[in-house]
């Protein structure tokens, strides 16, 4: 019996694309199309306060190659002294889970990522090295310059959080630094927009949406929405493909 026969498991493997594809790349290329030059980070990294440890209840609203699907999530936020780990893991019953973890320590400048994985059916890695200036990939791609700020695929959301909690942000206002994801490390920007009301599964609330738009064609479109109430962690999560596919995160469960 093949895969045409059996529609749900070509179904499952479409949704698990889908949402492997919003959390990022599993092997080497990258989930988001290279882009023009983005203006250069600062050569210091602006003041951040990265919100208390707590951890969140997602549920995952989604459509994969025409088809809705749903899933759960969880993001574990953790700090011990001057050190961090975050954990997010999206998963489907029978169908199974992608995990990313975060882990570095806590300073001035907010989070100072030192290890990110990716796991699905293998683990993938990145390892950064500010004393070195470099960032480097497991799969051998090709060593990229660390720069003051550089965050990583999932550290990057709670660092958005500690830049609101650090500076109140007009609408208008954008925010830059470089992330890194499984073969690159390119400037990503963030412009700050008015405060919402959203209705979540947990019921509603007042969030404000942080957007990086398509830079080209083939790029991909990332909202996430932050709470003031709560710290300003992330309660809404919105990734969209150029191909349609969508994978939108929501707070179920109050931490």
């Amino acid at each position: 019996m093949g895969p045409r026969s059996r529609p749900w498991l070509w179904l499952g493997a479409g949704v698990l694309a889908a949402l492997a594809a919003a959390l990022g790349p599993q092997g080497g290329g990258t989930a988001f199309a290279a882009a023009p030059p983005a203006p250069a980070a600062s050569a210091t990294a602006p003041r951040s306060d990265p919100p208390p440890a707590s951890e969140l209840s997602y549920e995952v609203f989604g459509q994969a190659k025409g088809f809705d699907y749903r899933a759960t999530g969880s993001l574990s936020w953790r700090r011990e002294g001057p050190n961090y780990e975050a954990r997010l893991e999206l998963a489907m019953p029978l169908l199974g889970k992608r995990v990313q973890t975060s882990q570095g320590s806590v300073g001035p400048d907010g989070l100072r990522p030192t290890r990110f994985a990716d796991k699905r059916s293998s683990e993938r890695a990145v390892q950064f090295e500010p004393g070195a200036k470099r960032i480097r990939f497991s799969n051998n791609a090709p060593e990229a310059e660390w720069l003051p700020g550089a965050q990583d695929r999932l550290s990057l959301f709670l660092q958005l959080a500690g830049l609101l909690r650090a500076q109140p942000r007009q609408t208008g206002d954008v925010l830059s630094f470089q992330v890194a994801g499984l073969g690159d490390a390119e400037i990503w920007q963030f412009e700050v927009g008015a405060l919402e009301t959203l209705r979540l599964p947990v019921g509603n609330i007042e969030a404000r949406l942080l957007k990086r738009t398509p830079r080209k064609p083939h790029d991909s479109t990332v909202e996430v929405w932050l709470a003031p109430s709560l710290g300003h962690l992330p309660v809404r999560l919105r990734i969209a493909q150029p191909n349609g596919d969508v994978a939108d995160q929501r707070l179920a469960r109050l931490p």
